[in-house]
Order: C-alpha cells, then sequence, then structure tokens
C-alpha cells in the first residue's frame, strides 16, 4: 500500500522521538514511510523527495529536526503538500528548533506541534487527511473517543 504519510528526520538520532508518529500511524494502520534527509547534509536529496512526494501519493509530510530544524521549511519550498514540523529537544531544550520551524516567511507555513511531540503530528496528519477520507476520520474518532474512557476509567 502506497504510504499517506512521510515521516522525514533530519538525522537517525531523532530516531526515538520520531517513532511514536510511526507507533500512532501502525496502531491506526495508515500507511506510512519513514527516512532520514537532511537539510544541511543532503540539500539536494531533500528537495528531491519534496518536489516528489505528491506523484507518489503521499498527502501529508511530517519532518522533525533539531538545533537549527531547517528541514521543515526547506521541504515546505518545495512541496505543495502539507508539512508539520516535529522540534526536537536539543542543548538548549529544543526552543532552537522550534523557533526555527515556526518562524517561516510568509507563503512557506509550517504546521508545528510541541517539542518531541512526534504523536501530535501523526495525530494532525490523520485529521488532516480525514477531511476527505471517511475512514480516516473514523479512527480518528474513535482513537479520540477511547482518550475520553481512559480518563472516566481513572476515576
Amino acid at each position: 500500500m502506497k504510504p499517506l504519510v512521510s515521516i522525514i528526520m533530519g538525522s537517525t538520532s531523532d530516531l526515538p522521538v520520531m517513532e511514536k508518529a510511526c507507533k500512532w500511524l501502525e496502531e491506526q494502520e495508515i500507511p506510512f514511510e519513514m527516512n532520514a534527509l537532511s537539510a544541511h547534509r543532503t540539500p539536494d536529496a531533500v528537495e528531491q523527495f519534496a518536489k516528489g512526494a505528491k506523484a507518489r501519493g503521499v498527502k501529508v509530510i511530517i519532518a522533525g529536526a533539531g538545533m537549527a530544524a531547517a528541514l521543515p521549511g526547506v521541504i515546505a519550498a518545495s512541496t505543495p503538500l502539507p508539512v508539520i514540523g516535529v522540534p526536537i529537544k536539543g542543548m538548549l531544550d529544543g526552543l532552537d528548533a522550534m523557533l526555527s520551524i515556526i518562524q517561516m516567511p510568509p507563503g512557506i507555513p509550517v504546521a508545528t506541534v510541541g517539542v518531541n511531540g512526534a504523536q501530535n503530528a501523526a495525530i494532525l496528519a490523520a485529521e488532516m487527511m480525514a477531511l476527505g477520507d471517511d475512514a480516516i476520520a473514523a479512527k480518528v474518532d474513535a482513537w479520540k473517543a477511547g482518550l475520553g474512557k481512559k480518563i472516566e476509567k481513572a476515576n
């Protein structure tokens, strides 16, 4: 099955955070792919990936990066697809990455979740796709209903 979500991380050291997005998408049976691409070390590969993602059937891109965190913005500049940035915690507790991701110039938006918020990025990607896909909408609705039941059960 073709991936609907593409998860990109700036470095393999980001894997422990980005795996949270993979886990949630797997649980919801939403097809995805994951790769490591660096905006600074492999810029040509990043551009090629971003330009070809839509033609491959990808609907949403989740990009996680730390420090200077240029990856989500570079991807957003090269694709019409929505990009969700995940700031990865580093030496400045992820503040540097978060500011790099949210401070995009007009016309190149990147949706941004909290520091290390890869699971929320996966949920947001599913919510975006749910606007045009009833099956994904049902999965998101069921998962969110489960959140309430979890709280009620704790009482």
